[in-house]
């Protein structure tokens, strides 16, 4: 009984809960790759701003870090629209790969403006030790992975209601499937792109507060969890966002269970390997079914 505590408390929980993140950040980085045919890697640092948002809520207001999440959406939001129509937009004509790199420089413009106004020293949403309840009587979760986990699960369910019973979800498909096609029915791409920056803008700063509830702030933390994400977005498939959904909670669940010991008293793997559990997954996914789980196949 008490392997099956440490098992659940320790190992299975933490991993829906990273799973849960991972998920919210590999469907915004999916959702631009799906719309705008790019892969951006600023993505990550877009969810270490929507965090420090939500510290200065925090930190000026008092405000709870759930409640924080309206203040840090609309900031990322509006981040998000910015660097498209100064970095991204000029060069929509020319090759992917062009806007790719360009995203390296906008990723690293946000990483030196947050340090420059906040530091480089971790800073926290809430101090001390958290208070946890039990869970039929047995299971003891804290109460931040209940926020995280119910919050993430009413995001996604909203996200699939967009995207199915909505005219603006329906551009966004009809745009991701064929732009040409879906110019000539009279849809405004450039509308859908603005509102697709604004969603993806949304969810990474979702992402990067909850990231930092369950551990710390630092100006590095959304950069380091790029691998992660994008290994979850490839998994499902780039531009799939129910895939980026399982994609999600599948390297994060792989990630914490390759700590347990599965063999004996030690460790499986070292914690320290996570990230290259994530990596791993990447590169078999990319090997053998390069659309991932729910794209098409190719040959």
């Amino acid at each position: 009984m008490d392997q099956a505590l440490m098992f659940v408390n320790a190992y299975l929980i933490p991993g829906l809960v990273s799973g849960s993140i991972y998920a919210l950040g590999a469907i915004g980085l999916t959702l631009l790759f799906g719309v705008l045919r790019f892969t951006h890697f600023a993505h990550g640092d877009v969810m270490t701003a929507g965090a420090y948002l939500a510290l200065a809520g925090v930190g000026l207001f008092g405000l709870h870090p759930i409640m924080a999440l309206p203040l840090a959406m609309a900031g990322t939001s509006l981040l998000c629209l910015g660097i498209n129509h100064f970095f991204y937009a000029p060069l929509m004509k020319r090759p992917s790969l062009v806007l790719t790199i360009s995203s390296f420089g906008v990723a690293l413009m946000i990483r030196a403006a947050i340090q420059l106004i906040y530091g480089v020293e971790s800073q926290y949403y809430v101090r001390g030790i958290q208070k946890s309840r039990e869970v039929f009587g047995t299971f003891r979760i804290v109460d931040r992975h209940i926020w995280i986990g119910c919050s993430a699960v009413a995001l996604m369910l909203a996200l699939h209601l967009l995207l199915t019973r909505t005219r603006l979800g329906k551009a966004m498909r009809a745009v991701s499937d064929s732009p040409d096609l879906a110019r000539l029915t009279g849809i405004s791409t450039t509308t859908v792109i603005r509102y697709t920056w604004v969603i993806g803008g949304s969810l990474a700063a979702v992402a990067g507060v909850f990231l930092g509830w369950d551990g710390y702030v630092h100006a590095n933390m959304g950069w380091d969890q790029l691998l992660p994400i994008s290994a979850a977005a490839i998994l499902g498939g780039l531009g799939r966002p129910y895939g980026a959904m399982v994609g999600g909670l599948v390297i994060g669940m792989a990630e914490e269970l390759s700590s347990y010991p599965w063999l004996g008293g030690d460790a499986l793997l070292s914690p320290g390997y996570k990230t290259g559990v994530a990596f791993a997954i990447m590169v078999a996914m990319l090997i053998w079914r390069p659309n991932g789980l729910f794209g098409e196949k190719v040959r």
